[in-house]
């Protein structure tokens, strides 16, 4: 980092977050609208409490168990990812044999390997995407509609992170399964996704590296039972009503704590 950021700022790993992508930008990984994308999530994040809550664990269970069930599973990588957790990404395709691929909105040749180099030299052995995105999403006119047919094409189950709405809507159509992480529960892509992990992306990858090595073992009708039992609404249910009570609990407290000059 740039600068040294003292561990007891109560801010902390916040400011870390920032530098790391203020690091990727100038190393070509993030664009400017990705910065802006990154404040907006940061602010859900304060809602929820800078932490991963339970629904947020809930959808990171049955995501793991769908990358494991799923033949042609497959990450995708935009540039805030390969800034923020590149390390994380190449765990995660290890453990649940998923392969990685670059897709990105405001595309350029060099800006796809240079993300493609920085997953590399974190022990990424193949990175799709650079050189063979010559399929195409149906429905979809942004760059991102363009895609290896060795990866998110023929993929059946998708991960996408600090994602467009757009693309999840039409991969969905598409008939796959899309996980999505996403600090915002009522964007279009969290509505839109068959699984929302509503929770920052330096902490959702990270975990689902974790789960899905403890659950490689698991027998697969255990796996089909989690996904069974899973329900998107409910999750996305449970966030807000999880933001619903902070709120209330923050509001009572600032009442208790903070008063006017003269007041008892």
């Amino acid at each position: 980092m740039r600068i040294e950021i003292p561990r007891t700022h109560p801010r902390y790993e916040s400011l870390v977050i920032r530098e790391r992508l203020v690091e990727g930008f100038e190393k070509g990984l993030a664009v400017p609208q990705g910065l802006i994308a990154h404040g907006r999530g940061e602010c859900f994040d304060y809602l929820i409490g800078e932490k991963t809550i339970e629904p947020a664990l809930k959808a990171m269970k049955a995501a793991v168990a769908a990358l494991l069930l799923a033949r042609h599973p497959v990450i995708s990588v935009n540039g805030n990812v390969a800034a923020l957790v590149p390390d994380g990404v190449v765990k995660l395709a290890r453990a649940v044999g998923a392969k990685i691929e670059v897709n990105l909105f405001y595309r350029s040749e060099e800006r796809v390997r240079k993300i493609a180099e920085e997953l590399r030299s974190h022990g990424a052995d193949e990175v799709l995407g650079v050189d063979d995105a010559v399929a195409t999403i149906p429905e979809l006119f942004s760059e991102r509609r363009r895609v290896s047919p060795r990866g998110i094409y023929v993929a059946d189950v998708v991960l996408v992170a600090i994602e467009d709405g757009d693309r999840t809507e039409a991969l969905r159509k598409m008939g796959k399964t899309v996980i999505a992480i996403d600090l915002n529960p009522i964007s279009r892509t969290s509505l839109a996704a068959s699984i929302t992990i509503v929770d920052n992306v330096t902490r959702a990858i990270p975990k689902l590296a974790e789960l899905a090595e403890s659950a490689k073992t698991e027998p697969r009708g255990n796996l089909e039972e989690i996904l069974r039992n899973y329900d998107n609404s409910e999750v996305l249910s449970e966030v807000l009503n999880h933001i619903n009570r902070r709120l209330g609990e923050l509001s009572e407290k600032i009442r208790r704590e903070v008063r006017s000059p003269g007041e008892p």
